[in-house]
């Protein structure tokens, strides 16, 4: 298997948001994304960006509109969805409160207030919060507080 390109993780997530220009600011706000590569169209459409944490790498894009694809990718915003989602983007961060206390003074919902998640002492314990951002989409933040105990793979 080849390797990915360069500063790119095996696996990467598409997110959609009816005003990705301004999704792509509040994420930079809120949770502390940076802009790695912004692509505007007609309009100040975004059509593809490139947004980094850490190591991570999501892209963001705006939902309809135009695609040379033969078949358009079907993307919706939790907004045009009554709120659905099909999936929960997950984070790992190094301080879980005070990420949480950033991201509600930028205006996220915050869904899930941070807490502990135990399942015993064979297995890691983690801190998490759960966050909506402005169009919807749930975003899971996680710390890990224990690691499993000696003998059990992570």
């Amino acid at each position: 298997m080849n390797k990915p390109p360069q500063g790119w993780p095996r696996i990467t997530a598409a997110v959609f948001y009816d005003d990705a220009a301004k999704a792509i600011d509040w994420l930079c706000e809120a949770f502390g994304f940076e802009v790695r590569l912004r692509i505007e169209g007609d309009g100040g459409r975004i059509e593809h960006s490139e947004l980094t944490f850490g190591e991570g790498v999501i892209m963001v894009a705006s939902t309809g509109g135009k695609s040379t694809r033969p078949r358009p990718m079907p993307c919706k915003s939790p907004r045009a969805l009554d709120g659905a989602n099909t999936q929960t983007l997950s984070v790992w961060v190094d301080a879980i409160d005070e990420h949480c206390e950033r991201a509600r003074a930028a205006g996220a919902k915050i869904v899930e207030e941070p807490a502990t998640q135990e399942y015993g002492e064979e297995y890691p314990s983690h801190r998490t919060y759960r966050a909506e951002d402005p169009e919807g989409h749930q975003w899971g933040f996680m710390h890990r507080v224990r690691d499993a105990r000696a003998g059990r793979a992570n």
